[in-house]
């Protein structure tokens, strides 16, 4: 065992052993298991929405659309930070509609606020579709991670398989209690690591920042500005648009926004949160550094070039460090996103089915679950495949088409009725998934539409049309009596 891969073992059997240990004193009710008794303070919260932006993205793909799309990568953080101001007012209305009716999950949500299982169980169906290639993409970039890191010695494939053992035991275990502890000791290595790697690359091999900017400048100009077509200017506004409403509409920002103590934890996040997200600009850096000193990584070995320049710049125990910190940024958002799904499936399709369980049998349904979807997830992962790629695409098309309901359910006088929201979000997820299996555009029906309106993202358009319907169809629907009925299962005590 070289010293390298000895390093990331040492860091996932801690990992493990956090997630394990962090259940201690913790009588694991359902409540305790998904959303931690709703008694995280601002720390807790704050480690856990960060672990949404610092996945395996922030080694693999941050990284890796600066080499290969250079200015283009800038849209991640710039939706970040929109998404986090959104989140001042959104996350605390949110977390008071929770707190008054006993909600844990997202379908809970949804389903409460407009009378129907039925919108439930839609809700849940589409956070699972949006969240089931986020999983596979952090057991994917794990493997990755691990084998590049280990100079070979661990297989991707095997790594990944371990990984997403390790996840789902202390996600049965700890619930999000594990998530969160393992969270801590995450960020402290992702902090060090993206902060050293960031600096010391550019000035080791040019300088600095500014001269690392000029290299490229003077090797691929190009990748300093926006192009004029594809990942152009309309493209880049809309999809900052489209993913900063879609960020706090996933299952896991759901989840989060429940286990907070309280509203302002949740505003003090939405305060802080966008400083720490200037780090992914560190990520940037080493992406535009191996431009330079790495040419040639053609496709998808492109999110090879921030571990590809360490090992060429650094010893192999610091290697071990770096492939540790990459590790954690799989195991922390990860085990979120499965805990999420699993407990919005319980609330959802389990409930229904058992309308009369027990808390315990909920529980353990829950935990099945977490099975269930990390199984899923690893088998997606290790076929790899066309399906993986084209649904990651796609995710926050889906995700986003949820925002009508969202928005509109914040009104008292909710004009919108859950007959416009259903047909809205399914009609929405339907044009989705269809674009996006045909690759169709707008120039697909209008071939002399320019390009400023065919760069245009597909989910924006999509959404446009989502709350078009919901509107019409709600109008239409308004004088349908509908039966008040005390959704007592859907709340949790």
């Amino acid at each position: 065992m070289n010293i390298s891969l000895f390093i990331i073992f040492i860091f996932l059997i801690f990992a493990l052993y956090l997630g394990i240990a962090a259940r201690k004193g913790k009588e694991m009710n359902l409540q305790q298991f998904a959303v931690g008794g709703r008694g995280f303070g601002t720390l807790f919260v704050f480690l856990l929405i960060a672990g949404e932006v610092y996945t395996t993205f922030t080694f693999l793909g941050g990284s890796g659309w600066a080499y290969s799309k250079g200015a283009a990568a800038y849209y991640v953080p710039t939706y970040i930070f929109l998404a986090y101001v959104i989140s001042y007012w959104l996350a605390p209305k949110i977390w008071r509609y929770g707190k008054e009716n006993g909600i844990i999950s997202q379908p809970d949500y949804f389903a409460s606020k407009y009378d129907s299982r039925t919108m439930g169980i839609i809700v849940a169906i589409v956070g699972s579709l949006a969240l089931i290639p986020y999983i596979c993409i952090q057991m994917k970039g794990l493997g990755i991670i691990v084998s590049e890191a280990s100079y070979g010695a661990i297989s991707p494939v095997f790594a990944s398989v371990i990984g997403a053992i390790v996840i789902t035991t202390y996600v049965i275990f700890s619930g999000i209690h594990g998530s969160a502890w393992t969270a801590v000791i995450k960020d402290i290595m992702i902090l060090g690591v993206v902060i050293f790697l960031g600096i010391y690359i550019p000035i080791h091999y040019f300088g600095g920042i500014q001269q690392m900017f000029e290299s490229v400048q003077s090797v691929k100009p190009q990748m300093l500005t926006l192009a004029d077509q594809g990942l152009s200017v309309p493209w880049f506004l809309s999809t900052i648009l489209l993913n900063s409403i879609g960020f706090y509409l996933l299952p896991t920002s759901f989840t989060v926004v429940f286990s907070a103590n309280g509203e302002k934890a949740l505003r003090k996040n939405a305060i802080t949160l966008p400083l720490y997200t200037i780090l992914l600009l560190f990520v940037f850096f080493i992406g535009f550094s191996a431009i330079v000193q790495i040419p040639g990584l053609q496709g998808a070995d492109g999110d090879l070039s921030l571990l590809r320049l360490a090992i060429q710049t650094f010893d192999p125990w610091v290697i071990g460090i770096v492939g540790a910190a990459g590790l954690l940024t799989a195991l922390v958002p990860a085990s979120v996103m499965l805990m999420s799904a699993s407990v919005g499936l319980t609330k959802s399709f389990y409930n229904v089915i058992v309308p009369k369980a027990t808390e315990k049998q909920q529980l353990i349904a829950s935990k099945l679950f977490i099975i269930f979807i990390s199984l899923t997830a690893l088998i997606f992962t290790l076929s790899g495949g066309e399906a993986l790629a084209m649904l990651n695409i796609m995710s926050y098309s889906l995700i986003v088409q949820l925002a009508p309901a969202l928005f509109f359910s914040f009104s008292k006088n909710n004009f919108i009725n859950k007959y416009g929201v259903m047909t809205g979000i399914v009609t929405g997820v339907l044009i989705v998934l269809y674009a996006t299996i045909f690759n169709i555009k707008i120039a697909t029906f209008f071939p002399t539409v320019s390009h400023t309106i065919n760069d245009i993202s597909t989910g924006a358009i999509v959404l446009l049309i989502n709350i078009v319907i919901t509107i019409i169809v709600s109008i239409g629907t308004k004088n349908i009596p509908i039966e008040k009925k005390q959704l007592t299962q859907i709340k949790t005590s």
